[in-house]
């Protein structure tokens, strides 16, 4: 855990990973703390499965480390890291895909994604029974996956256009066009009722956050030859 008398709010995300790279490897827990609810979001958005969603973080971290030597600042850090994360739930996701029958095509828009694939009966029922951030996630999930990423990354993550864009590899105009579409296929009174309060929604804290640094430190350590950083 991270060592008395460090101030890990006052570190900017390059101060700890220079730290890191000196050799303070301890460090790296800073990281994990301050981003699991973000990679989290965006792995469940790709892969709507919570344990797969922490399998992909705990990869998406130790590649990170291994990797962190390459990491050049030509792009904010938690930008990298989440692209790190988006690309090792989209590679899981196209694993799963070959064992699962798309079933038959729809006719759709961009990317055959104009219907809306609800995963519940009827997110104005959830709304009469459940706590808003309940009804939200539920809207949320059954959106199509290239809009769910959009609308986690951008309106629940608050991103900017620009760094979504980067993170999920595709244009400013298309995040644009499929926030945009996200936010039509999210029922009317729904989206109405939610407003801006999505900060506590799919939360990643407690016992769960504490899971994954540790099991992430562990994995770290562990002795390595892969031409990565190596920090002393």
């Amino acid at each position: 855990m991270i060592g008395a008398g460090i101030n890990a709010d006052a570190m900017t995300d390059e101060e700890v990973v220079e730290r890191v790279l000196a050799g303070e490897t301890a460090l790296f827990e800073i990281i994990m703390r301050r981003y699991n609810r973000r990679l989290y979001r965006v792995s469940r958005a790709i892969l709507m499965d919570d344990r797969e969603a922490e399998d992909v973080m705990q990869d998406a971290y130790v590649r990170a480390y291994t990797h962190l030597g390459q990491f050049e600042r030509r792009a904010r850090f938690s930008t990298w890291l989440t692209k790190i994360a988006v690309h090792e739930a989209k590679a899981r996701a196209r694993r799963r895909s070959r064992f699962v029958d798309p079933g038959p095509a729809r006719n759709a828009g961009e990317d055959g994604m104009n219907t809306f694939t609800s995963r519940t009966r009827d997110p104005e029922q959830q709304a009469l029974s459940r706590e808003l951030s309940v009804v939200l996630e539920a809207a949320v999930d059954a959106l199509p996956e290239a809009y769910r990423s959009v609308f986690m990354l951008r309106k629940i993550e608050e991103m900017s256009t620009a760094e979504t864009a980067e993170c999920l590899d595709i244009s400013e105009e298309t995040v644009k066009v499929r926030l945009h579409r996200a936010r039509s296929l999210l029922r009317e009174e729904i989206y109405a009722r939610i407003g801006t309060k999505t900060s506590g929604t799919f939360e990643f804290a407690g016992l769960r956050c504490d899971r994954l640094v540790l099991s992430v430190l562990d994995e770290i350590k562990k002795p390595r030859d892969r031409g990565a950083h190596n920090p002393a």
